[in-house]
C-alpha cells in the first residue's frame, strides 16, 4: 500500500456515551467539532500544532493521540510510515465526557485513510476496530464515526459492530459543562465489579425503550434515561453533576451524566410554538437554542441564575460524523 496524498483535514464531532442506561453502548454525535490537518513530510520528524483544547498541555511529539491513531492505521494497511506535520483546533472539551480522546483516535484514523492508496481498506467498519482496539469500548467512537445516535457492540470473538439509531427532529441536546475535569479512569474505578441481577434486568428494559424513545416517542426519554449501572456510583466523584441531574429530572427533564462526566446531557424537547425564556438567556445561548425547549425553565431553575463557571450549550445532533477532506473535496 503506498501514500497518495500528502495533506488532508478531517473534522469530527464530539460524543455524548451511554445516554443514561445504555452504558459502554450507546452514543450520540454532537455538532462541536475538533478539525484536524494532517501533512505528511519528507523529514522523520513529527510536528505537532494545537490550538483550542489542549493547547500547551496535550504532547507534541510521537506520543499525541492524533499521530498514534495515524501510525496504527498506516501500519494496519500496511502503508509507509512517513513524517507528519498536524495542526489540531480542538473545540472538544478535555475531560469533561465528551468524547475528545475517541474524537482524537477517530481523527487520526481517517485521516490515515484520506493519506492512502486504496481507502476502502480504511472503511468505516475498520476504523471503529481500530478505534476501540485503542479506545478499549465503542461507545464514543461509534456515533463519532457514523453520526447520529448509535448502539454499538463487541462479540465473543472480539469483533465489533455499530448501527444508527433514529433520532426524533424534536429532540434538542443541551449539554452543561462545568469547570472541573475528571479522568474517565477515576470515573470508571469508581464502579463495582458486579451488579444485583435485578439492576441488569432494568437496565436492560430501559436501554430498550431508550431506543423507542430517541427515535419515535420523545416523551418517553424521561423514563428510558433511567441508569442503575452507573451514575449512582460516581456520585463520590462528580457530586455536582449528579446533583444537577437530580435536579433536572425532578422538574421533568432527561438528564444524564455525558459519557465518563462531569458534564450534564439534557435531552430535552423543542416547543412547538416560539422561544422559552431561561436558561438560553441566561448563559447566552445560540440561535438554535433561542427556539426553546422544554428544558430551558428546569435548566434556568436549577442554577437560580448562577452558573458558578458552567458553560450550557445547545447542541444539534451531527448526522454525518467524521468527515474527510483531500484537496476541496470531502470523502464519505
Amino acid at each position: 500500500m503506498r501514500l497518495r496524498a500528502d495533506r488532508v483535514r478531517v473534522r469530527v464531532p464530539a460524543t455524548s456515551a451511554n445516554l443514561g442506561p445504555g452504558y459502554d453502548a450507546m452514543g450520540v454525535a454532537l455538532a462541536l467539532h475538533d478539525e484536524l490537518e494532517v501533512r505528511a513530510v519528507a523529514s522523520a520528524g513529527v510536528e505537532v500544532v494545537v490550538e483550542g483544547e489542549g493547547a500547551g498541555t496535550v504532547p507534541d511529539d510521537e506520543r499525541h493521540l492524533v499521530v498514534r491513531a495515524i501510525r496504527v492505521a498506516l501500519d494496519h494497511v500496511g502503508a509507509p510510515q512517513a513524517g507528519l506535520a498536524l495542526t489540531c483546533r480542538n473545540a472538544i472539551p478535555h475531560g469533561r465526557g465528551l468524547g475528545s480522546s475517541a474524537a482524537a483516535v477517530v481523527a487520526g484514523i481517517v485521516a490515515a485513510r484520506g493519506l492512502i492508496s486504496e481507502p476502502e481498506a480504511l472503511d468505516d467498519a475498520t476504523v471503529l476496530a481500530l478505534a476501540t482496539q485503542m479506545e478499549g469500548h465503542p461507545d464514543n467512537a461509534a456515533p463519532a464515526i457514523l453520526g447520529g445516535a448509535t448502539v454499538a457492540w463487541t462479540n465473543a470473538t472480539g469483533g465489533v459492530g455499530a448501527t444508527q439509531v433514529e433520532v426524533h427532529l424534536d429532540i434538542a441536546p443541551v449539554v452543561m459543562i462545568p469547570p472541573t475535569h475528571l479522568s474517565t479512569k477515576a470515573a470508571r474505578d469508581v464502579l463495582p465489579a458486579h451488579v444485583p441481577h435485578a439492576d441488569a434486568a432494568f437496565q436492560a428494559g430501559r436501554s430498550a425503550l431508550l431506543v423507542q424513545a430517541l427515535g419515535r416517542r420523545p416523551d418517553l426519554l424521561l423514563d428510558a434515561t433511567v441508569d442503575k449501572l452507573h451514575q449512582e456510583y460516581r456520585r463520590a466523584v462528580m457530586p455536582d453533576s449528579l446533583a444537577l441531574v437530580d435536579a433536572l429530572r425532578a422538574r421533568g427533564v432527561a438528564a444524564v451524566v455525558s459519557g465518563a462526566g462531569p458534564t450534564v446531557l439534557a435531552l430535552a424537547r423543542r416547543l412547538e410554538n416560539g422561544s422559552a425564556p431561561g436558561a438560553g438567556a441566561a448563559a447566552g445561548a445560540d440561535d438554535e437554542r433561542a427556539r426553546g425547549t422544554d428544558a430551558d425553565a428546569a435548566i434556568a431553575e436549577a442554577f437560580g441564575g448562577v452558573l458558578g463557571g458552567w458553560i450550557i450549550r445547545p447542541l444539534a445532533v451531527d448526522p454525518s460524523g467524521a468527515r474527510l477532506v483531500v484537496g476541496e473535496h470531502p470523502i464519505g
